[in-house]
C-alpha cells in the first residue's frame, strides 16, 4: 500500500492500484469515543472524490467519511 492521504478532518484515504481504502485517525476514533452506529458501503463500488461513503455514530458526535 501506499502513503495514507488526510484530510483537515481527520479521515484518511489510501491508494493500493485502482482500490481506495478510507478511515478515520485515531484522534478522531478518540473523540468520537464509543460507537453506536457504523455504515459501510459495499466493498467494490465505485466513488467520486469528494463523495461520502460512510457515516459514524457516537454518543458524542455523528458524521459522515
Amino acid at each position: 500500500m501506499n502513503d495514507l492521504k488526510y484530510t483537515a478532518d481527520h479521515e484518511w484515504a489510501c491508494l493500493d492500484q485502482d482500490i481506495v481504502t478510507v478511515g478515520i485517525t485515531d484522534f478522531a476514533q478518540d473523540q468520537l469515543g464509543e460507537l453506536v452506529y457504523v455504515e459501510l458501503p459495499e466493498t467494490g463500488i465505485e466513488v467520486s472524490v469528494g463523495q461520502e461513503v460512510a457515516v459514524i455514530e457516537s454518543v458524542k458526535a455523528a458524521g459522515d467519511v
